[in-house]
């Protein structure tokens, strides 16, 4: 069975999140919550839906990106139970975990 994940992004990180949703198919089902071309729109927006959904118990796993990585996992951080932090390998996503 293929873990469930929440994925989104702003027209910055639409190109990386095509990406890995491609290269991961096989071994993750993403729940993708947009945006959908590269279009200019606001962090914001997608930040809030997929904290919405974690913090309503959905699943608990979600990947976020945007141009930077800081600006989203602060407005996702305002939601109850989630914690968004800014990943850029496996050893710091671990220890964030921890």
């Amino acid at each position: 069975m293929r873990r469930k994940v929440l994925i989104a992004s702003d027209h910055a990180g639409f190109e990386l999140k095509k990406y890995l949703v491609a290269h991961f198919n096989s071994t993750i089902e993403f729940i993708d919550l947009g945006t959908n071309s590269k279009d200019s729109v606001d962090y914001p927006d997608f930040a809030d839906a997929l904290a919405l959904q974690i913090s309503e118990g959905a699943t608990s796993f979600g990947v976020l990106i945007c141009g930077s990585g800081v600006g989203i996992c602060i407005r996702a951080n305002r939601h109850l139970k989630v914690r968004a932090v800014q990943v850029w390998n496996a050893e710091i996503a671990r220890l964030c975990r921890e």
